[in-house]
């Protein structure tokens, strides 16, 4: 007889459940625990499940059955992966051989990896695994403690975590220690502490405000300067600025962490990422990939900042896979046998020396650097990329007297309110979580509705500058948020210098 053990995780392909079914083909002589087959396209890991279960019955003080057991992962045709499937396939075997009542398996979801002892570890993807079992109607989802809290959020079926193997048995055998988890926002929503603030920058006003309009209206900045000039500094505090993740965002972070293998606590993330990668991260490292396609460092940015110091200095492939998640918010893999798409929504932040020695053009400090090699350090960044990102600005060294005897800057804190009244009316003009950098060109037609004065200035800088049609777009998205950020409903000429001076230093 076959037991079906409605038991799953997330494959990947096609978000299909797997069905594990386990058949007590009859009695033999000898060791029944050699007879143990798998089934269904199983990897290398959920081959190994075999003697994992095996011994975690065992040191269960549970029975393993003295038979041949055969083993089916359904669908045949897709390829199985990774050791989650060891909790609900010794759940089938237990059910098969009378442990555990085989109705307590319909429309339940298991997942986990065994250890030895029977104990159950944490797995990846839960989140996703979550809500795909709610989507395809389970009632009841089963997998480890520490994944519980995160899983929650898929409030249409009760999630219930376990410990051990033991643990799982007691509960389709209707114990009534367990309860299911349940995800309360008021409880489960905490407030975020920065350890580092915009008070403590001293001097750069110039950046600081340009960090603050990228805030809000979602823009990329370029930050150009000589060492030690704070352009590391500032970045790592644009993630104190930004509006709190709200429900849905902090869900699709998790996702991406989940899946990736970062998650290092329990429930769900509610900190905007801040990824900093180093120049010398490969093309899938930054944009996904891998033999079974994995999110890179740009969707694990998602929501947040991809910080990319040095920028000049990371490979010229990596840096061009950039510009069409840039545009489009999302990153696609494709591989033979699948094609996966990664949302990539993030501020990008860029550094880099004005030189190879980092002095160019600054009289403090001589360049050492001859002119060919300048003119090819800055030609590592192609024009397209520039002109994906909005904001270019200079950043030079504190003088003496800001260093030591300046005030401290702006709190993070009152930046913040600016910025979200800001954002405030874009989502009340776009639409929920959208921002003014992916507007696309009707919206800007739209929102930028420009007077005699400021079409005539316009005009001008384009003729001098002689920008690109997608520059003149960004120009009129940074102008919009600069209006917003004033409360201004119209877009006038003060507005469209003040984004056109970020412009400036690459266009000439």
């Amino acid at each position: 007889m076959i037991a079906q053990a409605h038991s799953a995780t997330l494959i990947g392909i096609e978000a299909l459940p797997v069905v594990i079914e386990a058949d007590l083909t009859g009695p033999i002589q000898g060791d029944g625990e050699r007879y143990f087959v798998l089934v269904g396209l199983p990897d290398k890991a959920v081959q190994e499940s075999r003697e994992r279960v095996r011994v975690a019955i065992r040191n269960s003080e549970l029975t393993f059955p003295n038979k041949k057991i055969m083993v089916n992962l359904a669908p045949a045709d897709i390829r199985k992966e990774g050791p989650a499937l060891d909790l609900p396939i010794a759940l089938a075997v237990l059910a098969t051989g009378g442990d555990i009542p085989r109705s307590e398996l319909e429309g339940t979801m298991i997942l986990g990896e065994l250890g030895l002892d029977g104990a159950i570890r944490s797995i990846d993807g839960a989140v996703s695994v979550a809500l795909m079992a709610q989507e395809k109607g389970f009632r009841r989802l089963i997998l480890p403690e520490m994944n519980a809290a995160e899983a929650a959020v898929a409030t249409g079926l009760e999630v219930f975590g376990v410990r051990s193997l033991l643990d799982a048995v007691e509960l389709l055998n209707g114990s009534s220690l367990f309860a299911p988890v349940r995800f309360e926002a008021s409880v489960n929503v905490p407030e975020v502490q920065y350890t580092v603030d915009f008070a403590d920058v001293k001097g750069q006003r110039h950046a600081v405000r340009a960090l603050e309009i990228a805030a809000a209206g979602g823009h990329n900045v370029l930050m150009v300067g000589p060492p030690g000039s704070g352009k590391t500094m500032l970045a790592r505090r644009l993630p104190t600025i930004l509006p709190p993740l709200a429900l849905n965002e902090s869900i699709e972070v998790t996702r991406i962490h989940s899946a990736a293998g970062e998650k290092g606590r329990p429930g769900l993330i509610w900190e905007r990422p801040f990824r900093a990668p180093h120049h010398s991260a490969s093309h899938a490292a930054i944009v996904g990939g891998g033999k079974n396609p994995k999110p890179g460092e740009i969707s694990s940015a998602h929501h947040g900042v991809l910080f990319m110091d040095e920028m000049p200095e990371f490979d010229r492939s990596v840096l061009e896979a950039l510009r069409q998640p840039l545009e489009d918010g999302v990153v696609t893999v494709a591989r033979v046998s699948s094609t996966v798409t990664f949302p990539a929504q993030t501020i990008l932040i860029g550094a880099m020396n004005p030189c190879p020695c980092g002095f160019k053009g600054y009289p403090e400090q001589k360049c050492v650097s001859n002119p060919a090699t300048c003119g090819k350090y800055a030609g590592r960044i192609s024009g397209p990329l520039m002109d994906r990102i909005d904001l270019h600005l200079e950043v030079p060294r504190l003088k003496v007297d800001d260093l030591m005897g300046g005030t401290d800057g702006e709190p993070s804190a009152d930046i913040r309110r600016r910025v979200l009244t800001a954002r405030a009316i874009q989502h009340e003009r776009l639409g929920e979580h959208r921002t003014n950098a992916k507007m696309n060109p009707r919206e800007v037609r739209e929102t930028v509705a420009l007077d005699a004065e400021s079409e005539a200035f316009l005009r001008t800088v384009i003729a001098k500058l002689n920008l690109s049609a997608r520059v003149y777009d960004r120009i009129l998205k940074v102008a919009r948020t600069i209006a917003d950020l004033r409360g201004e409903p119209n877009v006038r000429k003060a507005h469209l210098a003040e984004a056109v001076q970020f412009r400036e230093r690459s266009e000439f």
